[in-house]
């Protein structure tokens, strides 16, 4: 039994320096190829130098398009259509005649209430003179003082008789020229609800055709109370006038022209906590349709001295911890904590951690280590 535990042991000792050999020979094998080799390159990273400039707060809010103006046409008499004198579709003019309703009673009427006045202004003539010898008969006791009344009194009757033929003209002389039926805005009209010979009443519910003015057009969004009483804010400042950029359908391509901020609506709603935002957009060309689906980029406001690094350069730990790489003055790269508020485009806003001339590492950060020599590469600031 001694001699098998003493033959054991043996092996286990033999072993023991056949490992301890090898590894030897192992270790002096690599230090003399590192020797002939030299030492790792440095590796090459990427950079970006953060620098002061001015960001632009931005949201994007759904909404809708409607009309900068728009016009009902409804008859204020009643009576059969002649004629429609416009194309359905197409641009009008303010004041372009677009009906013609049938106009035989009413120059009637107005003939009438004229022969009327006529005949009032003849009465007026006949009482007139009349007056005229009283006041002086009257002085010479050739008439009484109440015959003289009487005549006085009769020709303001008359001439009140052609104040009312006046009244009565004009407003026939009216209904006459709502037998013509005008476009009261410039824009493009609509289909028409009705044909040659329909019958139409004055002030109908149902509109003739609808006239919009589309040269602007609205874009109504809605937008949190306290996201607007940050803008209505910023409002106040004349060098931080926020404007809209406007996106239509799947496309990512903003719209010609830039929106002016409008605040339509003063109430929040109680359920949502929202308010609606009204933003006016030039529609050059008729470019944009009422009751369009849109996005409106609305600015909220302009910070002039923010620090911003690419999303890529940005590392979190699992405690939440946020960090990046810097390349320090002897291009040594270590890790450095900062603080981030929100994204702008494809960057971090940086509140704290960094200054203006960091180097930080962007592309690369795979390949290095702390206290690593790198080799670093800037990456301009308009392609990070």
């Amino acid at each position: 039994m001694k001699i098998k535990f003493l033959s054991a042991l043996t092996l286990v000792v033999l072993l023991g320096l056949g490992y301890f050999w090898f590894s030897s020979q192992g270790s002096q094998a690599q230090a003399q190829n590192e020797t002939k080799t030299g030492p790792r390159p440095p590796v090459e990273v990427s950079v970006y130098t953060v620098e002061h400039h001015e960001v632009v707060f931005t949201k994007d809010l759904p909404g809708r398009t409607s009309a900068f103006q728009v016009a009902e046409i409804r008859p204020q008499v009643t009576g059969i259509i002649l004629k429609r004198l416009f194309t359905e579709g197409s641009l009008v003019k303010k004041g372009q005649q677009l009906y013609q309703i049938d106009p035989a009673t009413y120059q009637a009427a107005y003939d009438s209430s004229a022969a009327s006045l006529e005949e009032a202004r003849a009465d007026v003539k006949a009482v007139e003179p009349k007056v005229a010898r009283y006041s002086r008969l009257v002085k010479m006791g050739g008439v009484s003082r109440q015959q003289y009344d009487d005549a006085v009194a009769a020709l303001a009757q008359a001439e009140a008789g052609v104040a009312v033929a006046k009244a009565q003209l004009a407003a026939t002389r009216i209904n006459l020229e709502y037998t013509k039926v005008f476009a009261p805005i410039s824009g493009r009209v609509g289909r028409s609800s009705v044909t040659e010979g329909a019958l139409v009443t004055a002030n109908q519910t149902t509109a003739l055709a609808t006239v919009q003015n589309l040269d602007q057009i609205y874009v109504d969004v809605n937008q949190s109370s306290d996201d607007l009483m940050e803008l209505r804010r910023h409002m106040k400042d004349p060098a931080q006038s926020p404007g809209a950029t406007l996106f239509i359908g799947k496309d990512d391509i903003p719209y010609a022209h830039k929106g002016k901020i409008l605040f339509s609506d003063v109430t929040v709603d109680r359920g949502t906590g929202m308010v609606q935002l009204r933003i006016l957009f030039p529609n050059s060309g008729n470019a944009l349709l009422p009751g369009l689906f849109v996005r409106a980029r609305v600015e909220q406001f302009r910070q002039a001295q923010a620090i911003t690094v690419p999303q890529q350069a940005v590392v979190r730990s699992s405690d939440g911890n946020v960090s990046v790489w810097t390349v320090d003055e002897d291009n040594t790269v270590q890790t450095r904590k900062i603080t981030v508020s929100r994204v702008v485009g494809d960057q971090w806003l940086v509140t704290s951690g960094l200054t203006p001339g960091d180097r930080v590492v962007v592309a690369g950060l795979q390949k290095i280590r702390a206290q690593a020599k790198v080799s670093p590469v800037e990456m301009d600031s308009t392609n990070s």
